[in-house]
């Protein structure tokens, strides 16, 4: 399947709408527009995430990965269910590629004594700031009342599989919380 863009701007949207991916019209702030924007929003952070230096080749490879499969997350979410037509949409194996990828990296982690603070490495601290998007892109699919539940599943895992990446990123030199510690 393949994609032809020509023309960037139509001026179509330039009234606060733009098109579905079955072509009906919703308002910019549309559920559907809103889970769009933020695996956009994810999909940028993943590419920034990629130009830091010190981000293990294995992860960058994964990363690359979830950023084309996030494009079939948005085109999952961005065509309501039914019509005549076949739509791509997410299956449940995308969603298992990432659990192999969670067990893997967390196989060689030391167990948590404490909660992670976001950062550590630039590298960590990026893919935490991934995590937080990609938890916001969760909560935007959750309020689209037809969504398909395994783009759910899916952001549900991939922010795990973030914060699995970011731990070890830091190598086992993490930021820790310790409850109270400032408390005068």
């Amino acid at each position: 399947m393949t994609v032809n863009l020509t023309r960037i701007y139509t001026k179509l949207g330039d009234a606060g709408e733009t098109h579905l991916g079955d072509m009906s019209r919703v308002a910019k702030t549309h559920p559907r527009i809103e889970a769009d924007g933020a695996l956009d929003e994810l999909n940028a952070q993943i590419g920034l995430t990629l130009t830091v230096e010190g981000l293990p080749e294995q992860y960058s490879d994964w990363l690359r990965h979830i950023q084309n499969d996030l494009f079939d997350v948005g085109a999952d979410l961005s065509v309501p269910h039914g019509g005549d037509r076949e739509r791509l949409r997410l299956v449940p194996e995308q969603t298992t590629w990432l659990e192999r990828a969670c067990d893997e990296v967390n196989a060689t982690l030391e167990p948590l004594k404490s909660f992670v603070l976001p950062g550590g490495s630039v590298a960590a601290a990026h893919l935490h700031v991934c995590r937080t998007v990609c938890r916001r892109a969760e909560r935007r699919a959750l309020m689209v009342e037809d969504a398909n539940p395994e783009v759910v599943r899916y952001l549900n895992r991939l922010s795990d599989l973030l914060f699995i990446l970011s731990r070890g990123a830091n190598a086992g030199d993490e930021p820790l919380w310790e409850p109270g510690r400032f408390r005068t």
